[in-house]
């Protein structure tokens, strides 16, 4: 097919706005559930963007796909702010979740109607749902529990919760079966003990959290109970995540133990018990890549131990591998899959294992692996809607920083019908993601290709502090937020326009919550770019400690300083500190309703700029949250970033409305 020469950013795309808000699944948790024919069906959480974002659960039985839990109601939960594990499924095909408007557990029979197991009103938030037999045999919902009450920091204990609906007028019949944490995650129960993860603050869970082991008494409590691995140890932090019980005596963990080959990355680990004496912990295969990452979202799981004793787990470094382990021998075996970026493991029976996750030529979905068969199929999602050409492949990149190197994936803008005039250099965004513990994988993405399909490229950079490179690439930011991760970014932007691969005088960047905190001060303090876009992102770091939710309210710490003893950083980094450093035209997208980064450092940014005469937008979604769910935000907000590029950068963009800059 000819190609039409047109000005990068104003090619013709088959992609809109509207694809990427009903493209990829934002998948949360899966599960395989003994159907009434004695076969397997698969059910999930799937968000609903045309249904304001609410989380649905879906089931394939058979063929078809049928929508167990419908609207309004959504399976969300609040715990640690960030949720996850809001649901589960019996043994029998009895779903249980937490409802997103009033966050108490219910139970529901597919056709039938939601009835509660917790009561109402009285500030107790669940999370992290775990069906699992009790030491008699039956089965016991396990959970999180978060209780808000008069004092500003609320509590946080691992609870069972009775599912006669006894507890829905009754209180107290939550049995709290152990807490003492700031944090918990993971119940893991087996027999009469209890496996789980807790930290406090002012870590976080990639700093260091602990694996605990308990005894569980007759009235349904811990009674006495041992720190098995993980927390400050004489030899370093250790992070320790994902308790699973591969034996009546044996646990599986993963932890970034320091020193031997798989130092300072999340590698799996065995632990013996004789009653709650502990033998290890031993290093399972380790290698120089993580299988783990940080727990944002309760539930996380990198790794499941199979029925006959192998292991199937994620390895990062940079990007995801699958490998199959076998512990009796340590042999490893790589497993040849699409799948390389944000993989998770969702549920494994025999040989079969749920996973999520995306790839450089597969969009993200949910898929169903056979790792004896070497057979992978998409469930949900995982089919490119576009033929190939029109889907950029990422390029994994390194550059040399100040800090050191940098790591990064590029792709080129990507159209089978248009060219760029001879002689021009496209334009870049420079995506920064958020956490600012997150990392990007390289992997295909409708919301990448929606700008390269223009002519725009996108370099998504992982500065130092990001996961996937192990445990001191993350550790290069502690203390040095607003500097690192700016100086690395700026870095990488150097470094692509040096090799010849953008125009250096139109690249933008844009990031979102802690990536909106980069690209605010990226455009304060470094001359490389000529556009930014902050969706939500951090303005004042004293106001964020002083707003911001207490998974978070320690965060800081780590990342700049305590208070108030490194108050003069917080000020002296914040751009709504140094207002006349904000020269750079700004594109500003915030939610009404975000508890996290609330809209008031959104507006003081937008009032800081307009004082100043700089180009800006300010654009605040009603009913949208810290991220964006909803179909109309996220096609306006694609839409209104798109006008904004081409706006500054000086090219048309046909087919989305125009924004007015102020």
């Amino acid at each position: 097919m000819p190609h039409t020469t047109l000005p990068y950013g104003s090619w013709p795309s088959p992609i809109s706005a509207s694809d990427i808000a009903g493209g990829s699944p934002r998948l949360d948790g899966a599960r395989f559930v003994d159907g009434d024919a004695g076969a397997a069906e698969i059910w999930w959480g799937e968000s609903v963007p045309a249904e304001k974002g609410r989380t649905a659960v879906m089931r394939r039985v058979g063929a078809a796909v049928e929508t167990v839990l419908v609207a309004p109601w959504s399976a969300r939960s609040r715990v640690h702010e960030y949720g996850g594990g809001a649901w589960t499924v019996t043994d029998d095909g009895v779903l249980l979740f937490v409802e997103a408007s009033d966050q108490r557990v219910y139970r529901m029979s597919p056709g039938t109607q939601p009835e509660p197991l917790t009561p109402g009103g009285q500030g107790m938030s669940f999370g992290d749902l775990t069906w699992a037999a009790g030491a008699d045999g039956s089965g016991v919902l396990w959970a999180v529990r978060e209780t808000h009450g008069e004092e500003r920091v609320p509590t946080r204990d691992i609870v069972t919760i009775p599912l006669d609906g006894s507890a829905a007028a009754d209180a107290p019949a939550i049995l709290t079966v152990v807490g003492g944490s700031d944090f918990v995650a993971y119940p893991t129960p087996r027999g009469d003990r209890l496996a789980w993860i807790a930290w406090n603050h002012p870590d976080m869970p990639w700093d260091a959290s602990e694996l605990h082991v308990g005894r569980i008494g007759a009235d349904g409590r811990v009674a006495e109970h041992v720190v098995v691995a993980g927390g400050r140890t004489a030899e370093g932090p250790v992070s320790a995540l994902q308790p699973e019980w591969t034996g009546d005596d044996e646990l599986m963990f993963t932890a970034d133990l320091p020193g031997g080959p798989g130092d300072g990355r999340w590698n799996l680990c065995w632990v013996r018990f004789e009653g709650l004496t502990a033998t290890g912990p031993e290093a399972l295969a380790p290698a120089d890549a993580d299988t783990g990452g940080p727990l944002w979202n309760l539930g996380a799981r990198w790794y499941a131990p199979l029925d006959d004793g192998r292991v199937l787990a994620v390895r990062t470094q940079g990007s995801d591998d699958l490998v199959l382990l076998d512990p009796t021998c340590g042999a490893v075996d790589a497993l040849e899959t699409p799948l390389s970026g944000g993989v998770l493991v969702r549920d494994a029976r025999g040989a079969r294992v749920l996973l999520t996750g995306a790839g450089t030529q597969v969009p993200g979905g949910l898929w169903l692996l056979d790792v004896d068969a070497r057979t992978i199929e998409a469930v949900r999602g995982g089919v490119a809607s576009l033929p190939a050409e029109w889907l950029p492949r990422s390029q994994s990149l390194t550059f040399a920083g100040p800090y050191g190197d940098v790591h990064a994936f590029a792709y080129p803008p990507t159209n089978p019908e248009a060219t760029g005039p001879e002689g021009e250099l496209p334009p870049y965004l420079v995506l920064v993601h958020g956490g600012p513990t997150a990392h990007a994988s390289g992997e295909l993405s409708l919301a990448v290709a929606y700008f390269t399909s223009r002519g725009i490229g996108v370099l998504d950079v992982n500065y130092g502090g990001s996961t996937g490179y192990g445990r001191e690439y993350r550790d290069r930011l502690r203390g040095r937020w607003g500097i690192v991760d700016v100086a690395d970014t700026a870095a990488a932007a150097r470094g692509l326009a040096a090799s010849g691969l953008a125009d250096p005088g139109r690249i933008a960047i844009k990031g979102g919550s802690a990536g909106g905190w980069t690209v605010l001060c990226a455009v304060a303090d470094t001359d490389v770019f000529a556009a930014g876009i902050s969706r939500y992102g951090v303005a004042d770091l004293r106001r964020l400690a002083e707003d911001t939710h207490d998974f978070e309210a320690r965060y800081l710490d780590g990342l700049v300083g305590p208070l108030p003893q490194a108050e003069p950083l917080y000020v002296s980094r914040s751009p709504l500190s140094r207002p006349e450093t904000l020269r750079t035209p700004l594109l500003i997208l915030q939610g009404s309703e975000d508890p996290v980064v609330p809209p008031s450092q959104s507006e003081a940014l937008r009032d800081a700029l307009a004082r100043n005469g700089v180009p800006h937008a300010y654009i605040l979604f009603d009913g949208e949250s810290h991220g964006f769910r909803q179909a109309s935000t996220l096609v306006r907000a694609f839409e209104a970033e798109l006008a904004f590029l081409g706006s500054v950068l000086g090219f048309d963009t046909p087919g989305v409305p125009p924004l007015v800059l102020d």
